[in-house]
């Protein structure tokens, strides 16, 4: 899973700026996530920026006293278009063609940060190639991947019970009743794991169906009473145990112990909820998994799996050669 945050953002967009022609005076925005990347780009660049919208209808972002303030949109020379990611240019494609009914007296130009392998056909500019799976720290609880991911409820979804709630009784069921969520994704999430108990399953199906967070399946501790869990303390494990047994490509955990264990022991990355922290693999952990899922993918597929590692590789140097071309260009 590759994983990007808004810290990488950042510096991905300095790099960028660093890059780009010198004659860019203009940064405009593709909504709602591009406005993100433009914003920093346009910051490292010092120039102004607008959205879509605004470079159609000829308006600017307000940009307070740094700059002189034009008249008219029209005074600019150069101007990149740009999103925080290309995956299948289909944003991207339908951005170019509406730009393309206007007559803009400035030429134009398409960048993104993040491109997938064939994303260069669709912009000019890119600050780096992030293969899929891949997900973003700004869009990871309502991206359309969530259909493949674990996601914890309690500290995630909503609020952990403080001590006085968690009594296994009457006050509890009141909490799991009437708690508020923290988020609710717009996506259908693949699978609820939850160290709640299979008693309380109605109480937590209700008040997922209330807020409306869809869901495939929601996994809960089979276990008699609260003090036979808090006698085997064993959530990391529960929770890894579930991830290693289902089609999983992510664990979203709020605690940071228990994203840890669940890392340590399903040796596959974790989203740690609290520290916004990305939890990878280690290094033999990773490479045991990937020479175990090697050797069943070529088993399955004899002809094609090498044919598919090849073009991996070689798609990752046509893109250093490609980029490192463009900039000598420049």
């Amino acid at each position: 899973m590759n994983y990007k945050t808004v810290a990488d953002l950042n510096a991905d967009a300095h790099r960028l700026a660093t890059d780009l022609p010198q004659d860019i005076d203009l940064v405009a925005g593709i909504p709602r996530s591009g406005l993100l990347a433009a914003n920093l780009l346009c910051l490292h660049l010092d120039v102004p920026m607008t959205d879509i919208d605004g470079l159609c209808d000829g308006r600017l972002f307000d940009t307070g006293s740094r700059f002189e303030r034009r008249d008219s949109i029209d005074e600019f020379d150069s101007v990149l278009v740009v999103d925080d990611s290309v995956l299948t240019g289909g944003q991207m494609t339908e951005t170019r063609d509406r730009l393309a009914e206007h007559d803009f007296p400035f030429d134009l130009s398409f960048g993104a940060m993040y491109i997938s392998s064939g994303g260069h056909r669709y912009v000019d500019y890119w600050s780096e190639v992030v293969s899929a799976p891949r997900i973003f720290e700004w869009n990871i609880l309502h991206h359309t991947r969530l259909t493949d991911f674990c996601v914890d409820i309690d500290g995630v979804l909503c609020r952990d019970p403080t001590p006085d709630e968690n009594d296994d009784g009457h006050t509890y069921r009141e909490f799991l009743r009437t708690v508020e969520p923290n988020v609710v994704p717009k996506q259908r999430i693949g699978w609820l794991v939850t160290s709640r108990l299979e008693t309380y399953r109605p109480e937590t199906e209700r008040w997922l169906a209330d807020n409306g967070i869809e869901y495939d399946t929601l996994v809960m501790m089979d276990l008699p009473d609260m003090e036979t869990r808090r006698k085997r303390s064993n959530h990391g494990q529960y929770k890894a145990d579930v991830y290693d047994s289902v089609d999983a490509d992510l664990f979203i955990e709020s605690d940071p112990k228990q994203a840890a264990e669940i890392r340590r022991r399903a040796n596959r990355p974790v989203f740690c909820y609290d520290t916004n922290e990305m939890l990878k693999p280690s290094i033999g952990g990773r490479s045991r998994r990937r020479i175990t899922e090697g050797v069943s993918n070529l088993k399955r597929e004899s002809v094609l799996f090498p044919a598919r590692a090849a073009y991996q590789l070689s798609s990752r140097c046509y893109h250093w050669i490609l980029r490192s071309h463009k900039s000598k260009e420049r």
